[in-house]
């Protein structure tokens, strides 16, 4: 506004600039109302399912503590339904695969860890997931596959153990040097983690078996 303007051509101005843009300001007025209603209502409903899929997951965990295999199977189900890609589904499948895995049903408890690996937001979760299927796939005589499992990702700090994990493999098809290498690769990989040689027994132990027999 220009400020020679004197009182009565400011008050003018004003009303004249009210009159004109009115209707604008109104609706910009009512858009940042909606907006905040808009932010505070999604949230209200983010919370109300994080405490849905809470007590779903806790129901899940007294299933469990009562070994109860059919009901942690069937929660862990709607878990993966009602609320997908959180934290609470995630822990419920592997819960579930555990079950699944003391039961001998190898082939539903890798169906749900290649679930929660392809679809868990957490990096470090996926990297340890992939670990239990490689192992799984061993034991299902699948030696290949677990290898495959092991080299489609970057390890980064679980470097150690995919190691360990895929002279395992490698032993399983009959391959002794090269799992011997990978057990050797795995030892010094723990040992740079931990900061120092590595304390792991049974990794020692099966460098020991192979170097020796």
């Amino acid at each position: 506004m220009d400020e020679y303007m004197n009182e009565q051509e400011q008050w003018e101005f004003v009303r004249n600039w009210v009159r004109q843009n009115a209707l604008w300001v109104i609706a910009g007025v009512a858009l940042a109302a909606s907006g905040l209603w808009g932010w505070q209502a999604y949230q209200a409903h983010k919370e109300a399912q994080l405490l849905a899929a809470g007590k779903q997951y806790a129901d899940l965990i007294l299933a469990l503590g009562k070994n109860d295999r059919a009901a942690v199977l069937s929660l862990a189900d709607k878990l993966n339904s009602d609320h997908p890609r959180t934290g609470y589904a995630d822990q419920g499948q592997l819960a579930a695969a555990r079950m699944q895995v003391d039961s001998n049903d190898l082939a539903g408890a890798l169906a749900r860890l290649q679930q929660v690996a392809n679809t868990t937001s957490d990096a470090e979760l996926a990297l340890v997931v992939r670990m239990r299927i490689a192992r799984l796939q061993i034991e299902q005589h699948q030696a290949d596959a677990a290898l495959a499992t092991l080299a489609a990702v970057e390890p980064g700090a679980f470097a150690g153990r995919y190691a360990e994990v895929r002279g395992d493999a490698l032993l399983a098809k009959g391959d002794r040097i090269g799992a011997l290498k990978a057990y050797r690769e795995a030892q010094a990989a723990q040992g740079v983690q931990s900061g120092g040689p590595s304390n792991d027994d049974l990794l020692a132990l099966k460098i020991n078996e192979l170097t020796h027999s």
